[in-house]
């Protein structure tokens, strides 16, 4: 994975300390909330099934979620190699939480989707969690709520703008983003 180095004179924060001052907090708790996403996502996936790791359990989200997908769909998405996805789709497979059929119009490709049982299975666990963001977050007013999904969901697109920006560019990697 490749990393872009910005000159701090390039950065615009550069020239204001307090903005460069909130852009490294922004960094650190970014830094933090994914290290602990992904400490959760490999919880919840063995809450899944006994033995699938994190990466199965954002697969069946993104299937959850995007409706049936092609394989090569899901590395793309995800950002992840052909065999890993392989791997995974295997395990969910085998576990009875995605379905796997060949695409109707391209029977070497295949078709993925969520199983009935993972999406039951996953609805119980969102369902779970998102009790858990009520619980913790009781004292936040709706407004802060509504407005820290609403910053994260610009950060996502921004994300996601990002990726295919880089996948567009010839060479390029989402790392670079």
């Amino acid at each position: 994975m490749s990393t872009t180095v910005i000159s701090p004179s390039a950065s615009p924060s550069a020239v204001d300390p307090a903005a460069h001052e909130a852009h490294v907090t922004l960094e650190r708790e970014i830094a933090l909330l994914l290290r602990r996403g992904r400490a959760i996502q490999g919880r919840l996936a063995g809450e899944l099934h006994r033995g699938l790791d994190g990466a199965a359990y954002g697969l069946l989200v993104l299937l959850d979620d995007a409706g049936p997908l092609r394989a090569s769909d899901v590395v793309v998405r995800l950002g992840l190699d052909k065999s890993t996805v392989s791997r995974q789709v295997a395990s969910l497979v085998e576990a009875g939480l995605v379905d796997r059929v060949a695409d109707p119009d391209d029977g070497r490709a295949q078709v993925l989707s969520t199983s009935e049982e993972g999406h039951r299975r996953l609805s119980e666990i969102r369902d779970a969690r998102r009790t858990r963001w009520e619980a913790d977050l009781a004292d936040w007013s709706t407004e802060d709520v509504a407005a820290l999904g609403t910053l994260l969901g610009r950060l996502n697109r921004l994300g996601e703008a990002r990726e295919a920006q880089a996948g567009a560019t010839p060479g390029a990697t989402p790392g670079d983003a």
